[in-house]
């Protein structure tokens, strides 16, 4: 009888239960997700400019049924669909942040909260004194240089500032919370035109029927998905920007620890949630889905939002619009100046403190890092000038050189002051300079 040979495994078949789990993991890691942003872009760059043709078709591929209002090209879905996905986790992570973290109690959160409005404020004036004051410029844009990519910022400091004390991870993660949660006021209150107002309460009414599912227990995604996919597509006919929804439908997730819905929510039938003792739904929720946005939905986003036709006279007419200027300066300068400055001004007029082990170097470093603009600001852009217009090519060239230096220079000061940090020993003792 002969021997019965072992069936061969397919080259490119599907991962085992353990390999999954670890893929999930690598995704969650804030490296691996500033990597496949960063990897995005390029492919972006290279296939706008090695076959731009090619790249403008898939772009502008239209999908969806028009009687819905959701004949949307490629393009369009990656930044008001799979972004939804992004300001999802984004809403999760506030909420955590307002009921158990950082910005629960107003001693924590006033300082990171300051200088996360000064990092705004000061770029956004920046770029309106350039371009109110040139022939050319465009006054719409002002919102592009105030946002800063979590991912890439947080990525960095991963890399370069291992021997950072923790607060200044602290210190940077909720000031880029807080800068999403301004940044989200501003897409939802500055770039609306016109709004449904039955379409509007339609979209609440949705969000609403999730949050009560969610607190009765319910977990089950034949209806949580619909509720949000109707949630999602009521706001987008409203004129609201669909992401808003992803933040909506985060915010109504529970995100106290111990709740009886977090412990339902934790069942066996989910095998990540025993990584996960005593936690929140929204903590389950966000660490589900962090992969997906990290791993698929921004560097989708990236890859029909970066590509741009480099040529040398494009670039010349980028960096003489003011437009660009504004968006390079506001990012490169404004969000450290304004950063530092309020932190500055803060604990100098009122009683506020930085952290143990933290000095005003270490917030220099983090303003640096603020500079990193990227999915949001490309996002920003977007809306305010669309993709018709030369501003929007100008905007995405700017924020792709912004967003490099910023991340150079905070890199290289991050370096200088863990170097300090490591030689004084001050991981968590007094600040250093």
């Amino acid at each position: 009888m002969p021997p019965t040979s072992r069936p061969r495994r397919p080259l490119l078949a599907s991962l085992t239960p353990g390999g999954e789990r670890n893929l999930r993991d690598t995704l969650r890691d804030e490296r691996t997700g500033g990597v496949l942003l960063l990897a995005a872009a390029v492919v972006a760059l290279v296939w706008a400019n090695a076959a731009p043709e090619s790249y403008r078709t898939v772009s502008d591929t239209v999908v969806g049924p028009a009687a819905l209002h959701l004949d949307l090209t490629v393009a369009q879905w990656a930044s008001d669909g799979l972004l939804a996905i992004f300001f999802f986790v984004v809403g999760l992570e506030l909420k955590r942040e307002l009921v158990v973290g950082e910005l629960r109690t107003p001693a924590t959160a006033v300082l990171p909260a300051v200088a996360a409005v000064g990092g705004m404020l000061v770029p956004a004036g920046i770029y309106l004194a350039v371009n109110l004051t040139q022939p050319g410029g465009a006054a719409g844009g002002w919102a592009v240089p105030t946002a800063t990519d979590i991912a890439f910022a947080v990525g960095v400091l991963a890399i370069v500032g291992r021997r950072a004390p923790v607060a200044l991870r602290a210190f940077l993660l909720t000031l880029a919370v807080v800068d999403d949660l301004l940044a989200i006021v501003v897409i939802a209150v500055a770039y609306t035109e016109q709004v449904g107002a039955g379409l509007l309460l339609g979209a609440l009414a949705a969000v609403a029927a999730f949050a009560l599912a969610l607190a009765r227990g319910v977990r089950t995604p034949w209806l949580l998905v619909p509720l949000a996919l109707v949630a999602w597509g009521l706001l987008h006919a409203s004129g609201v920007h669909a992401t808003i929804a992803g933040v909506l439908l985060g915010f109504a997730v529970p995100a106290r620890p111990g709740s009886a819905a977090g412990r339902r929510a934790a069942g066996p039938a989910e095998p990540d949630a025993a990584d996960l003792p005593d936690h929140s739904l929204a903590e389950h929720y966000e660490h589900l889905w962090r992969p997906v946005s990290a791993g698929f939905a921004v560097p989708v986003f990236a890859l029909f939002a970066a590509g741009v036709t480099v040529a040398p006279s494009m670039l010349g007419a980028a960096f003489a619009d003011p437009v660009a200027q504004g968006v390079v300066l506001g990012l490169v300068v404004g969000k450290p100046l304004g950063i530092l400055g309020a932190t500055w001004l803060l604990a100098t007029f009122t009683r506020a403190r930085l952290a143990p082990g933290l000095g005003w170097s270490d917030v220099l470093a983090v303003g640096a890092l603020g500079g990193i603009g990227f999915t949001v600001s490309l996002l920003v852009g977007r809306l305010a000038f669309g993709s018709d217009s030369p501003h929007g090519d100008h905007v995405v060239v700017a924020v792709l050189a912004a967003s490099v230096i910023a991340a150079a220079l905070g890199a290289g000061l991050l370096a200088r002051r863990s170097r300090a940090h490591a030689a004084a020993g001050t991981h968590g003792g007094a600040p250093t300079g």
